[in-house]
């Protein structure tokens, strides 16, 4: 069964601050289990359990090879002797062969000889630590090699026989100057190997070795990856028979993370890097559905949608803003003042119109614009700039200056804008200190900037002033599960079920709690329990789901998730999950393998509905990844990781991503030095 993670977030369906970023946050999702995908993405994970308490590859001495005529820790590939094939060759073709050809064959046997006593004595300078004269000695040999390949006088039996010793003979002089602190010599010579013999193991061994010490980690998990994929390929018929590939890996799990997390940093800091160069505007906003869940989730969403039902049209605030004078002049300030007073009042009504057709994106745009008003943004260099601003503020009322900033810190809240967002808070809880919903909304900021001591005192607060606060209590429950207090968290869920009997989300939240305590018969009850409210809901569906994957009856899952589809085709959660419930269904009908192209079909959907659900994001390029025919197609996976990596929000989306894509880069880096076609052991 694939790992499971469960909390009372989920990502992109509950409310958005509740994707906080926090060292022990926990994602919803159903992780897709690696096991039954044969690629060499898969091997990261099917092999780490076999290699626990093996020793590091590439950690060892340089002596990765043990020759058969030198001790085991010599560190040099022992020459295999020529002379007799050469001589059987040179008795059955005597009666055919010139008195030249005689002769060249006994230059090659001369050749040969010569090579076996340089070699002989290279390892025996080894053996004494003269590791420079014994590199000499190899190199000595490798330029009668030259020598003799220079004239072209060699036969194509020769030549390869040849190549095969250059091939030796520069291994071992790369492991002399690696003995002798000479890396990139070692370096040199490894190169010259594996372009002669791409699966040359020792010497992609060493490489990985001198490059780790370099700290050259792009280029080491490069080499890791080339060994792993020789060890995949080696053993594909073992693979399509779904059995598991015979001896050890040739490096650990270990190794692996250990790359990936010392190249984390570095990328990770490019994608923020080129995420802060956004502007606040640029920023895309979250899907519709994710915008509508956080809404609900305060106690005064019922309250302003009603107002907006009531206010009027988008076309009549439009047309009562075109009637407004254009050019009242600076100087008449009252004048000036309540005009931009009324424009911005007005603009923040079509606003919350708009939010309340659904219409997020116009929405944002009038409530910055009025906010721009009220700033008095044109007039910042003006002498009167800050009495401007009061006078603006004066002229629009308290109550409609507190409700603009309140959009306002909600829309720079959804733009992932948490200073600005905390800013337009923080004033209008300065007109507002008693309002529990204001200080509800602080803390989810303050949860997304991990900042959760702050998130939890606002939450204190506003449950001191007001204790039936359900907000409060729903929110501070998720963070109480973000911190692994998972007893906490059901205390406030109850008693926001005590107070308020028909909250499905609380329900929903405490379903999940149940599932993370692995009280499934708890689980179910509470399902019922908010299904009888609301039989229609998306999330129901989407949880009871969950819940059959949990206890491993896939077919059952996938039919909620169909179900949760039907309810709301906007919400992006029971697409990958049952996209990850028929990679997990056993094969039928006479078929080897799952259907993944219906998984990839799924996990699209999933990312055109939410272009933010980073979940959808790995899991479809590690299906990608298993399905590319060619390296083409597998490039395509790291164009896949950059799309998410734009959306990415949270450091630890960051980091899921980021994660991917470094071992995608390197399993095709690999997969091209090793001369193969594709990543596809099918």
């Amino acid at each position: 069964r694939p790992r499971r993670h469960l909390n009372t977030h989920r990502p992109r369906t509950q409310p958005y601050h509740i994707m906080g970023a926090s060292n022990n946050q926990q994602t919803t999702y159903l992780v897709l289990g690696l096991a039954g995908v044969a690629t060499a993405l898969a091997l990261w994970y099917t092999l780490s359990s076999s290699t626990k308490g093996k020793q590091d590859t590439s950690k060892k001495s340089p002596n990765v090879d043990t020759p058969a005529t030198a001790s085991a820790s010599s560190g040099i590939t022992p020459q295999k002797s020529n002379v007799h094939s050469s001589a059987a060759s040179t008795s059955a073709s005597t009666a055919a062969s010139s008195s030249t050809a005689s002769g060249n064959e006994e230059d090659e046997k001369t050749l040969h000889r010569r090579i076996e006593e340089i070699d002989r004595k290279g390892k025996t300078l080894f053996k004494d630590k003269k590791y420079m004269e014994a590199a000499e000695t190899f190199t000595e040999a490798l330029d009668l090699i030259e020598a003799k390949k220079s004239n072209g006088a060699e036969s194509g039996k020769s030549s390869s026989s040849l190549t095969r010793q250059i091939i030796t003979l520069t291994n071992n002089r790369s492991a002399m100057y690696e003995k002798a602190a000479l890396p990139d010599l070692a370096l040199s010579d490894c190169d010259i190997v594996l372009n002669l013999d791409p699966a040359h193991s020792k010497a992609r061994t060493r490489r990985l070795r001198i490059l780790e010490s370099q700290k050259r980690y792009k280029e080491a998990i490069v080499e890791v990856c080339a060994l792993q994929l020789k060890y995949m390929n080696d053993n594909r018929d073992k693979i399509r028979l779904g059995l598991p590939p015979a001896g050890p890996q040739p490096v650990p799990q270990s190794k692996i993370e250990e790359l990936v997390t010392l190249i984390q940093p570095e990328e990770m800091k490019k994608a923020q890097d080129a995420l802060d160069a956004k502007s606040v505007d640029e920023r895309a906003l979250p899907s519709t559905y994710t915008i509508l869940q956080l809404l609900k989730s305060f106690s005064g969403y019922n309250k302003w949608m009603g107002d907006a039902a009531k206010g009027g049209t988008v076309a009549k605030f439009t047309s009562q803003l075109e009637d407004l004078l254009d050019h009242v002049p600076r100087k008449s300030v009252e004048a000036y003042a309540d005009n931009l007073a009324v424009k911005a009042t007005l603009l923040s009504h079509r606003g919350r119109r708009h939010a309340f057709e659904k219409d997020f994106a116009s929405a944002v745009k009038d409530f910055d614009e009025a906010y721009a008003l009220v700033e008095d943004k044109e007039g910042a260099n003006e002498n009167d700039h800050e009495d401007m601003k009061k006078s603006i503020v004066n002229a629009m009322g308290s109550e409609e200056y507190a409700r603009l900033l309140e959009w306002v810190g909600m829309c720079r809240h959804l733009r992932y804008d948490l200073k600005g967002s905390l800013e337009c808070y923080e004033r209008c809880c300065e007109l507002e200190p008693e309002n529990t919903e204001l200080l509800v909304k602080r803390a989810g900021v303050k949860m997304d900037g991990a900042q959760h001591s702050d998130a939890e005192a606002l939450f204190d607060k506003a449950l001191t002033l007001n204790p039936t606060a359900s907000d409060a209590l729903l929110h501070r429950a998720n963070l109480r599960m973000i911190q692994q207090r998972v007893a906490d968290s059901e205390s406030d869920l109850e008693t926001c079920i005590r107070l308020y009997p028909n909250n499905l989300m609380a329900r929903l939240r405490l379903a999940t709690v149940y599932m993370a305590k692995e009280d499934m018969d708890g689980a179910k009850r509470m399902l019922d329990q908010a299904a009888d409210f609301d039989p229609d809901s998306s999330e129901v569906h989407c949880y009871r789901g969950e819940l059959h994957f949990a206890r491993g009856e896939f077919g059952e899952a996938k039919a909620e998730f169909e179900k949760a589809m039907e309810c709301d085709a906007y919400n992006p959660t029971p697409f990958v999950n049952a996209a990850l419930a028929v990679i997990n269904t056993p094969p039928s009908g006479g078929a080897m393998m799952p259907d993944f192209a219906e998984a990839v079909r799924l996990l699209e959907q999933a990312i055109k509905v939410d272009p933010m659900f980073h979940a959808a994001y790995v899991q479809l390029g590690q299906m990608k990844l298993s399905m590319a025919t060619d390296l083409s197609k597998a490039r395509e996976v790291i164009e896949l990781y950059d799309k998410g990596l734009d959306y990415c929000r949270t450091p630890e989306e960051l980091k899921d991503i980021c994660c991917m894509r470094i071992l995608t880069v390197a399993q095709i880096d690999a997969a091209h030095a090793l001369h193969m076609d594709s990543l596809n052991m099918q």
